[in-house]
């Protein structure tokens, strides 16, 4: 099994230089016949927020790279690009370090990811990028709050990637671990994704009439690096179990058609529209 190690947070981050290590440590761990293999390749910058983006690849189609490895992790080569999260995902995959991954380890988040966030975030962006070109993928975050350790949620994933190793390809994962000491971790739970949102309103500095220029102040939800206010979820929503001491375990599924039945009329009330338009305009 090969895998690809990337981030939003950017190669130095703390939270990849701990799922590395773990990572290294699950290859020296190999058994006799197995291949287990990593590599990392992740922007060199922080790109938090920039979901699935890969820039504008047509006015600048070459990405600059440079090799760099993570303390403790010496049996695994990386590589820092100027490139976000879901461009780093894609030269990965196909290959443009002559390593031809199987599954993306993506993290560890410096924050949760849940709720409406999930679709804003880097780190989940880039497994979903992944999947569209085969790959299984497990993002992972960890709370954020003071003194973080990210090894608790590093050791939850490679228990998780023990399991995707043998799932369907383009199995998807979203773990979210609270900050706590290990032996504190109340054990894990399938999350459903809350309906928490990264900004909640926005307003004008004055509060009143929109003046031409101006600036919006954002209020921020609970789906934030810190949790915040969960109280109006579910007990198995993923921010709710965060909160609660549990972590959340989200299978989660990339862009995909709606197959959905009940949208065949409206499918085919819009293409006769479409049509006869057309020929109207011919």
């Amino acid at each position: 099994m090969r895998i690809l190690i990337t981030n939003d947070d950017g190669i130095n981050a703390p939270g990849i230089a701990a799922l590395t290590r773990a990572t290294s440590r699950w290859i020296e761990r190999c058994p006799e016949g197995e291949i287990r293999e990593a590599i990392i390749v992740a922007p060199n910058k922080n790109y938090s927020g920039m979901s699935s983006a890969v820039g504008d690849v047509f006015d600048h189609p070459s990405v600059k790279y440079k090799k760099q490895k993570i303390e403790g992790a010496d049996n695994i080569q990386g590589y820092a690009l100027d490139a976000p999260p879901a461009l780093c995902a894609i030269l990965g995959a196909v290959g443009s370090f002559n390593f031809q991954p199987d599954l993306i380890l993506s993290g560890i988040n410096a924050g949760a990811n849940v709720g409406r966030s999930v679709l804003h975030s880097g780190t989940v962006g880039a497994i979903l990028t992944g999947a569209q070109l085969g790959l299984s993928g497990l993002a992972v975050s960890t709370n954020w709050g003071e003194n973080v350790s990210y090894e608790p949620a590093a050791d939850i994933a490679i228990e998780v990637l023990e399991v995707l190793l043998h799932a369907p390809q383009r199995t998807l994962m979203n773990l979210n671990v609270p900050n706590l000491p290990r032996n504190e971790i109340k054990g894990v739970k399938r999350g459903r994704i809350s309906t928490a949102g990264i900004v909640k309103s926005a307003k004008s500095g004055t509060g009143g009439p929109l003046d031409d220029e101006g600036e919006l102040k954002l209020r921020l939800g609970a789906a934030t690096p810190e949790l915040g206010d969960v109280s109006d979820e579910d007990a198995d929503e993923d921010g709710a179990l965060i909160a609660a001491g549990y972590a959340s375990l989200t299978p989660l599924r990339g862009p995909h058609e709606d197959s959905d039945m009940g949208l065949s009329d409206l499918m085919h009330m819009s293409l006769s529209v479409i049509e006869r338009h057309l020929k109207e305009a011919n």
